[in-house]
């Protein structure tokens, strides 16, 4: 078989893999589950023991593609993390991240080896299944059209962010200690040396992208979007070459660099968001394709055990402990304790101790899969009957059904946002000629229904318009109050 026929041949399979997973993402939405199980489940229809039939079992190629794609999904989270909220539920979400994922994976390891598990092992498998996963979370949020509080929302994505490295530094100390490579001080050096270097990393690397896009004018929009690709690249790669937390740095770039001068930001970030999306997609069609039915049946007993115990007593307890402190209101203690998805990182990190030649470790990523599976569909089943029974949802306006940006090299001080006009506003019913707008505002658009309403001085809002508005910062607060409600952005 010639090599070009060959290559061929790959492109088309991967062409009509991410064209089914593509088209077909919208149905589990409708029942309330994570769009990347269904990927998941795309890739072990495809593989060697599926209708598909392709052989793949290289972990090693599985673990770098996936740390790959990770790092452009937790970038792209990054951007899209203003520093306001992390500043916010920096405390909370920093100890959810750290000592509510070592609690989980000690949890899980108690159960395990009540189950028979060695200590080790099952220390290895808490370890691997004890980070949430952003993109899951926020894929049943958004499928059971439920918009969290702000400080329900913020928590649950900052500590979806933050977690990995943890979850990382303990897989690899698991791992090390069945192999015998390493001790408590060990483990404790290579855990400051995470920490530490990794913040730095992400740090650095995001000022030095915020210098380069200010200090240097490119010829083309289009090349705006490379150089942010290269700063995710740069600031994993680069940390994780001096042992550092390639996630942290990666994640922390991202924010460091949205929250400067930012050309072009919508478009970068809907490239980023794409580019997320296209990771997710293959990263998960990918690790299907590893997955083996037939050993899935070997590990069932064992595998849902330990996936109910993390649902059910690992991830309630964790959080509601590490919580406890801040004393946050019960509601939302008790929907962030349920709502501990898990996606992408674990079965990744489920790759590492087959790579390093762990006894057992294809058991271990077969374990995790079950983990995988129940955490994004019970959870993922419910998340919009539980908000709406803890009364943490937002019952906010509609989405708009229009996106409006200034496309621009420069940043100018203002933003489009949308507002709805409810029954009940001060607004409904008004000319736009009447109304008050602060100065440094402009109503720009009126969507209402299936029409688009140029705004002119007699032109009246009525009860359901979505009306976009130009503002500067200084009179955002005066135009959220003059609609009732808190705007949107547009872009």
């Amino acid at each position: 078989m010639s090599e070009p026929f060959t290559t061929a041949l790959v492109l088309t399979a991967v062409g009509l893999l991410l064209l089914l997973a593509g088209l077909a993402s919208p149905l589990p939405s409708r029942f309330g589950v994570p769009a990347l199980l269904f990927f998941l489940g795309v890739g072990m229809l495809a593989g060697s023991e599926g209708i598909g039939g392709i052989p793949f079992e290289d972990y090693g190629l599985a673990f770098r593609l996936g740390n790959v794609a990770l790092a452009l999904i937790l970038f792209d989270g990054g951007l899209n993390t203003p520093p306001a909220v992390v500043r916010r539920v920096a405390g909370r979400a920093s100890l959810l991240a750290t000592l509510s994922v070592l609690l989980t994976a000690l949890v899980v390891a108690g159960v395990g080896v009540g189950l028979g598990l060695s200590p080790e092992l099952a220390f290895l498998v808490g370890a691997v299944v004890s980070s949430t996963d952003a993109a899951a979370v926020f894929a049943v949020l958004r499928g059971s059209r439920v918009r969290l509080k702000h400080s329900t929302a913020a928590t649950l994505e900052v500590e979806s962010g933050l977690n990995d490295p943890m979850a990382m530094f303990l897989t690899v100390v698991a791992t090390e200690w069945m192999l015998g490579g390493i001790g408590p001080a060990g483990a404790l050096w290579l855990f400051v040396q995470q920490l530490v270097l990794g913040a730095a990393g992400g740090v650095a690397a995001g000022l030095l992208g915020r210098f380069l896009l200010h200090a240097v004018r490119l010829p083309a929009a289009g090349l705006y979007p490379v150089v942010t690709v290269a700063v995710a690249f740069l600031s994993f790669g680069a940390t994780t070459l001096v042992n550092g937390s390639g996630f942290l740095a990666v994640y922390l770039a991202g924010i460091v660099l949205a929250s400067g001068h930012l050309p072009y930001r919508a478009g970068v970030r809907r490239v980023h968001d794409s580019l997320a999306w296209l990771a997710q997609i293959l990263m998960f069609v990918l690790l299907g394709l590893l997955v083996f039915p037939s050993r899935l049946v070997e590990n069932a007993g064992m595998g849902l055990a330990l996936a109910f115990a993390l649902a059910f007593v690992a991830r309630p307890l964790a959080v509601l402990g590490v919580l406890a402190p801040f004393r946050p209101p019960w509601r939302e203690s008790a929907f962030v304790a349920w709502v501990g998805l898990r996606g992408a990182v674990p079965i990744v990190l489920a790759a590492y101790p087959v790579l390093r030649g762990v006894p057992s470790g294809h058991e271990i990523f077969h374990l995790v899969f079950f983990a995988v599976v129940v955490n994004a569909l019970v959870p993922g089943a419910t998340v919009g009957l539980v908000a709406r029974w803890l009364g943490i949802s937002r019952a906010d306006a509609p989405p708009p059904a229009a996106s409006v940006e200034l496309v621009s090299l420069r940043e100018f001080p203002g933003e489009f946002v949308w507002h709805f006009v409810h029954p009940v506003s001060a607004v409904a019913g008004a000319w736009v000629r009447d109304l008050s707008l602060p100065d440094g505002s402009l109503v720009v658009l009126i969507v209402r229904g299936e029409q688009v309403v140029v705004p002119r001085g007699d032109t009246r809002l009525e009860p359901g318009d979505q009306v976009c508005a130009f503002v500067t910062p200084d009179a955002r607060g005066l135009l959220d109050l003059l609609f009732g409600a808190g705007g949107e952005e547009a872009s």
